[in-house]
Parts: structure tokens; sequence; C-alpha cells
């Protein structure tokens, strides 16, 4: 087959390419260019997208023997991922850009341009597992489940898994950078990216108030008492519990923790921990990895890139997925993903856009 590998400098997607090409595939790797000023990325070994990281990528096409390409995609990932990232912020939700980034542009931009050019399929460096059933490709965790991607892949359709390769789902992340190693890959201890790539300084609150402004409002607990001030409601997150600055301890003297976020009236609202509990949600804009459920699911869901698994009951209405928790549930966002499975195979997910919080119905 003819694959396109996504490269994106560091060590995961470099073995990627170099397994698909002992494979016997016919690759050409390609560094996406994500930022219209490469300088304003992340540097070094936090990014995955700079002058840097095409250098590195560009030195392991050399090892492997592969052609290598670099592609201009920064429009598009500025208007998909990045302007993305800053409206939903401005409306107090909680983006997901990783997610976002392989919906918008590696698995749509990428895989559009991959095919127009006659290649058959795209592969990178992702952790998660593609497995060939009679009804269709379907998405699996994978076996290193401290590095499992699966979740920020839930966004990908059926159609584009046909078109997927993930060669690194089944090993874990200590043997791949042995491989890397024996392959002669200089990338092989460089450490791995972390947080947003472009915000070059790690701080979202500061990066959101550059593009956001100021906008002063209140922190108000749950009953409307103001507590505080804040200087925009871009810099909070449902779940929070430090930077809140609340001059007034708790009457009970536990911490506080954000519980919702009103762009419109600039407030903040804060209470405990046990406030903080949801007992079901509604999501929207569902993607599917396979056929769209048509029953009621008993399964688990995952509510954020790094988060633990809970037990949940789905069902499906149009383009709305209703989520009921088996057990309370904390710190769960609008704007992130709800993301299903079934054992180890992801079915699909959604974007939260509401929930119903336990301690609202005492």
């Amino acid at each position: 087959m003819r694959v396109l590998a996504a490269m994106s400098g560091g060590v995961d997607s470099a073995v990627a390419a170099a397994r698909m090409a002992e494979a016997g595939h016919d690759v050409v790797g390609v560094h996406l260019a994500l930022s219209r000023n490469p300088q304003s990325y992340r540097s070094g070994a936090r990014g995955c997208c700079t002058i840097e990281d095409s250098r590195d990528a560009r030195r392991a096409a050399d090892v492997i023997g592969i052609p290598f390409y670099v592609w201009d995609l920064a429009e598009r990932f500025h208007a998909d991922v990045v302007e993305d990232f800053v409206a939903e912020y401005a409306a107090g939700r909680t983006p997901n850009p990783c997610l976002r980034c392989n919906e918008k542009v590696k698995f749509s931009a990428v895989l559009e341009r991959a095919l127009a050019l006659d290649f058959d399929a795209v592969a990178t460096g992702h952790y998660a597992q593609i497995v060939e059933t009679a009804s269709g490709r379907e998405l699996h965790r994978a076996v290193d489940h401290a590095k499992d991607q699966s979740y920020v892949l839930g966004v990908l359709t059926q159609e584009q898994l046909k078109h997927a390769f993930f060669p690194l789902g089944d090993t874990v992340k200590t043997e791949i950078r042995a491989e890397a190693e024996r392959r002669g890959l200089s990338v092989a201890a460089k450490p791995d990216s972390h947080d947003i790539c472009f915000i070059a300084d790690g701080n979202t609150p500061g990066f959101l108030a550059e593009k956001l402004g100021a906008a002063p409002g209140d922190i108000v607990d749950s009953s409307g008492t103001k507590l505080g001030e804040h200087s925009g409601t871009h810099g909070f997150t449902v779940g929070q519990r430090k930077g809140l600055r609340i001059g007034t301890p708790a009457a009970d003297g536990k911490p506080r923790f954000v519980l919702d976020i009103s762009p419109v009236d600039r407030t903040v609202t804060v209470g405990s921990r046990e406030e903080l509990a949801v007992e079901s949600l509604v999501a929207s804009k569902p993607r599917w990895c396979g056929p769209e459920p048509t029953e009621t699911l008993q399964v688990k869901a995952q509510l954020r890139a790094h988060g633990d698994e809970v037990a949940v009951t789905a069902r499906v209405e149009g383009n709305q997925v209703f989520v009921d928790f088996d057990e309370p549930t904390a710190a769960v966002a609008p704007g992130q993903a709800v993301v299903l499975y079934d054992g180890t195979r992801v079915i699909g997910s959604a974007t939260i856009d509401s929930v119903q919080r336990a301690a609202a119905k005492v």
C-alpha cells in the first residue's frame, strides 16, 4: 500500500513510519507545519510542530530511507483548532484541542489530501489499535494503557478508520524507545511533548487573556453570595480548585471547586466537592467509529484524555446522546468529549453540552 506517515519529530511517529516501511509498504513521510509563526510554538522537547521538530522528522526519514515533505497546514490549524479553542473558552466551555486536531486536521485535511494524491492510508504514532472484523474496522485501546490515546481518536468515523494505521498500539512505550535506539533514530531519547503545542509558555490563562482581553466579574457560591472577583471567566474550568483567589474561606474549611462558568453575566460559581458531582449529561455532535447505536447501552465512558473509565447508561436520540452515570462523577465540563467504550472497543464520542448535578436534585 502507499502510506503517508505523519511525522511530528518525536520518537513515536518515527518508529511508526519505520514499521510501515519495514512491513513492505511504499511510505512517504510528511511533517505538518501548523504554526503561522513557528517561533511562537513550543520548542525543544515539549513541542510537536516547531522548526526543530521538522528537522528531527527529516533526519528520522533519512535514517528510515523514505521520501520526506513538509505540508503547510497552518491556516487550517489556526481556523479549526486555535480559533475553536479560544471561542470555546469564551463561551465558558472546556475544549480538547488534540481531539479537534485529529478530527479537523490529521484525519480530515491530511487524509483528504493523501487520498487525492493516491495514497491508500495515513499512519500516525498514536497509541491505539485497529482490529479487522467481518463488519469493518474497530478502534480499540492500546496495549499500553498509560499511553493510550483512543480517547482523542474517538472522533474518527468508519470511513476514516478504513484509511488509518496505528502501528504502535500493540507495544508499550519503553519498548518503542528501545526499538528507536536499535534503528539508529536520534529521537530515541527525545522527551514526549506535553501540554498545548500552540501555547508557547504553557500559560493557558495568559494566552486566553491576551486573545480575549479582561472581562472582570464576580465569583459566587451556589447560593449567589459574592466571594470574590476575577478578571475573566476564560481563566477557569469546571472542577478547578487552585488559583481561585477567594479571600473568604468556606464555613467548613474545605476547598472550593469551580461548579459553573457563565460568560454572559461574567459569573463563576464555586462550591464543595459534593456539589461538583454529576449524575447525568447531555452531549451533541456524535461521531461513531462504527454503526450508530440503536439501543440503550450499558457501557463505560471516559471524560478526559487521561481520565478513568466510569460505568454509564447511554442512549442516542437523533443528534443527542444522553448519559446517566452509575455513580455520581466529578469534574464533568461542557465542551469536553464523552467517549463511550465497550470493553476496549471505542463506540464513538460526542461533545458535552450540559450536565445534571446530583446536589441540584437534593
